[in-house]
């Protein structure tokens, strides 16, 4: 698993699971849904997240690295 793959599956669970919990709990997670939303698109612009960082320094590789091999 790549960098890149597991970071779509992460915003997608997060996206979801902020969902459920809007509407079997509270309606205020649905502030956590748009917080993912945001940093996906101001990712798209600078090619950086948070979320890549972690993950890079966990030692999960880049698609680069696995095409290397």
């Amino acid at each position: 698993m790549t960098v890149e793959r597991l970071l779509r599956g992460m915003g997608g669970f997060f996206v979801l699971a902020s969902l459920l919990l809007g509407h079997y709990h509270s309606p205020h997670w649905y502030w956590f849904t748009a917080f993912v939303g945001a940093n996906l698109f101001q990712s798209a612009f600078t090619n950086w997240c948070p979320a890549m960082t972690i993950l890079r320094k966990l030692g999960v590789p880049d698609v680069k690295q696995c095409e290397g091999k």
